[in-house]
């Protein structure tokens, strides 16, 4: 198959990881796979380091028409047959010059957030897709009802991990490199420190157990992270919370955990981190919010907490840190749970399966 991933955003992050790693998944299947992307994104110089032909587009709404008939010119000079549009511009010029050359298109929704409801959402998600993939369970509902397509035409297919490539030398302590005693309970998370990720949460729940003996919290990540040093700082917690500052990979560090946590609010899909902590069979504190009960589920790999909570999260980490049986158990059912349903290759199965429907 010869495939066309447009996406107009310009950043960097999970949504434009997923394309990218999907995209040579699919080349090692023998497909062939080209890009649009916007002028100046952050995607162009990743995919073409990759060894993928890149167009540089400009999706913006003064441009569309230029645009339009730019992606209809490279249809037909890669011979595409499907289309896959990754955010709204994308999906708006995308879907007309897919249906303007009868090509089949596919619209990826890759947050958790809800989709613009009226005309926007019959016509992105219905009229201009033929199949729309999530990357969630919560949200197939929500968009079947709000774009009129049936549910038969909607699918999660979330970003799995590829196990293979979680590791780390048990050798090595990264508690040690931290200043963290072995014997401590070590809580942890890992993101990209956004104001949606609940690091503020996790340390309001900090500041609640400070006084808890052998009790120690990890915070692993870049992004806005002088904020919550602030306020780490601002509730005397220096000397029990510790910031790694963005690492990668995360394995070594992760490994070193005793529990894993992730307090999103909003926006989240199935989050990698989750997936990749619940493969070394750490013990899961996650809130509800997106994907992330596909992973944390309650009583078999984790314990679900309320949003904006920390007074939950206090009393989930307390319970772990108490409970060995069930920190053995939830990590091994954890494991088995990524195993089983969210490795990348079951991830790269799905989406050809969407790619060759008729």
């Amino acid at each position: 198959m010869n495939i066309l991933h447009l996406e107009a955003s310009q950043g960097w992050g999970g949504q434009e990881m997923r394309i990218l790693k999907e995209a040579i998944g699919m080349r090692a299947r023998k497909h062939t796979v080209v890009f649009g992307v916007m002028k100046g994104g952050a995607l162009i110089e990743k995919a073409r380091s990759a060894g993928f032909t890149v167009y540089s587009l400009n999706f913006k709404k003064t441009s569309w028409l230029f645009c339009l008939t730019s992606i209809i010119r490279l249809i037909f000079l890669h011979k595409i047959e499907i289309i896959n549009t990754h955010s709204s511009l994308d999906g708006w010029i995308g879907g007309i010059a897919a249906r303007l050359t009868r090509r089949k298109i596919i619209r990826t929704r890759h947050l958790s957030t809800p989709i613009k409801g009226g005309l926007n959402s019959r016509f992105l998600s219905g009229c201009l897709a033929d199949f729309v993939v999530t990357t969630c369970e919560a949200v197939v509902p929500l968009i079947s009802r709000q774009s009129g397509k049936p549910l038969t035409l909607l699918r999660s297919i979330p970003t799995g991990v590829e196990a293979q490539k979680i590791t780390y030398d048990p050798s090595i302590s990264y508690r040690q490199k931290m200043g963290i005693d072995k014997t401590d309970f070590l809580v942890g998370t890992a993101c990209i420190m956004r104001s949606w990720k609940g690091i503020n949460v996790l340390l309001e729940a900090a500041h609640l157990l400070r006084n808890v003996k052998d009790l120690r919290w990890l915070i692993i990540g870049g992004g806005h992270a002088e904020i919550h040093h602030k306020k780490a700082k601002d509730l005397n917690l220096e000397e029990i919370v510790h910031f790694t500052g963005h690492l990668d990979p995360p394995f070594q560090a992760l490994a070193d955990l005793d529990c894993f946590t992730l307090l999103s609010t909003a926006n989240e899909g199935v989050s990698q981190a989750l997936l990749q902590a619940a493969f070394l069979k750490k013990p899961l504190i996650a809130t509800p919010t997106g994907g992330l009960c596909e992973v944390c589920i309650p009583e078999k790999t984790g314990i679900l907490v309320p949003i904006f909570d920390p007074n939950a999260v206090a009393k989930a980490v307390l319970r772990l840190k108490d409970d060995k049986h069930s920190c053995k158990t939830f990590g091994e059912n954890g494991n088995k749970l990524v195993t089983d349903h969210f490795t990348f290759k079951n991830t790269l199965d799905q989406m050809e399966m969407v790619y060759g429907m008729q």
